[in-house]
């Protein structure tokens, strides 16, 4: 008898690794939940062991950007720039 050999099969690219939280590895899952509570949003999940894993989220405002422009001529020019990239977080 021959060993037939499978087909190979292409790479699949792996997303690229986000932040990793050491100690959560190998845990038992027992519930998870959210909840949203005054403006934030949490997001916790309870291991077996009695332990639980916590992200609190909230949202921010980001102003691009504020300009002042000049359309007299028909095409947008530019004249000043007031905010670039400023965050509603102070």
């Amino acid at each position: 008898m021959t060993k037939r050999k499978l087909p190979m099969k292409p790479d699949v690219p792996r997303p690229a690794p986000g932040k990793q939280y050491p100690g959560v590895r190998g845990k038992i899952v027992d519930w998870a939940e959210h909840v949203f509570e005054e403006g934030m949003l949490y997001v916790r999940v309870r291991f077996t062991d009695k332990t639980e894993m916590c992200w609190v989220l909230q949202t921010a405002h980001l102003i691009l950007e504020a300009d002042l422009g000049d359309w007299k001529s028909g095409n947008f020019k530019q004249l000043t720039v007031f905010v670039q990239n400023e965050s509603d977080f102070g």
